[in-house]
């Protein structure tokens, strides 16, 4: 029997599912400073130290919350999830999506990439939602409370993720692996079996990535809010951009519908190539 292919659909985070970065909805709140005061804190840090811009603002947070007397435990991170405001549809996408993919003959993976935090993901409506999630995280002591960055995804380090998926070698750890050779006919999910669904220029070279390896890259914005979505189409870093409404029978939908039929289409002939030549290699011995 045939085995069904896997399509990956991988998703950036804020301000992609969500209306805005997941810092901003409470953790900054809470530290009685407005969202523009911490991220221009954050991006003077970076500059003045010549410092990585995502261990900019995970030190920051460690630093003003140490400033309040309020130090950071993985179960406060996981409990900040839980008020997160997603964009229309996302709470029912998933499952949806997966029906989709079912009715198509296909398996659908689902993966977070994304320069936030992971407890917060995890914590959230939808973190049991991926295969895996692949964020920013700390490294926690003996009290659970964080005290380092274990893992800072910036903007260019997402693209190993998508080797990673390619690959089929999730764990972070497993470098050498996943530096291995691998021949395309071994890999687990082909990049023309995959879909990227982020927001703006920090995933750039994930969507340009996926495209240009034959995936398809989706842009999604806020109503009315398409500058960004123009300037990606026009240097052709992205196939698609739709408005971030993630409902059924929105235009979102509907194109990651046409997507998976186009794939499930590709997969049948290429699966057909691959059974004619077997036959004409044993018909030439």
């Amino acid at each position: 029997m045939q085995q069904k292919p896997t399509i990956a659909i991988m998703y950036d985070f804020d301000k992609t599912l969500t209306t805005k970065d997941m810092q901003e909805y409470s953790f900054i709140p809470k530290l009685n400073m407005e969202a523009s005061s911490f991220w221009s804190k954050a991006n003077v840090l970076a500059r003045e130290e010549g410092m990585d811009s995502i261990l900019a603002y995970m030190k920051l947070m460690l630093d003003e919350s140490k400033k309040r007397n309020q130090p950071i435990r993985r179960s406060d991170f996981v409990s900040l999830g839980k008020g997160l405001e997603f964009y229309p549809g996302v709470l029912s996408w998933f499952e949806a999506i997966d029906r989709k993919g079912s009715e198509l003959g296909l398996i659908i993976d689902h993966y977070i990439i994304s320069s936030g935090l992971r407890e917060i993901i995890e914590g959230s409506a939808v973190g049991d939602r991926f295969k895996r999630i692949y964020a920013s995280e700390y490294f926690y002591d003996e009290n659970g409370v964080a005290t380092w960055p274990k893992l800072a995804v910036n903007y260019t380090a997402k693209t190993q993720f998508l080797f990673r998926i390619n690959k089929g070698v999730l764990d972070v750890f497993e470098d050498k692996k996943l530096n291995n050779f691998t021949p395309e006919e071994s890999r687990s999910v082909p990049f023309t079996n995959m879909i990227y669904i982020g927001d703006g220029l920090t995933d750039v070279p994930c969507m340009k990535l996926v495209k240009t390896n034959g995936g398809k890259s989706i842009a999604v914005h806020k109503a009315g809010d398409l500058t960004t979505c123009h300037h990606l189409m026009r240097e052709r870093r992205i196939d698609f951009f739709v408005e971030a409404d993630y409902s059924e029978g929105k235009d979102l939908f509907s194109l990651v519908s046409t997507i998976l039929s186009k794939m499930q289409a590709e997969n049948l002939l290429q699966d057909a190539h691959v059974g004619m030549w077997d036959v004409a290699q044993k018909a030439g011995e």
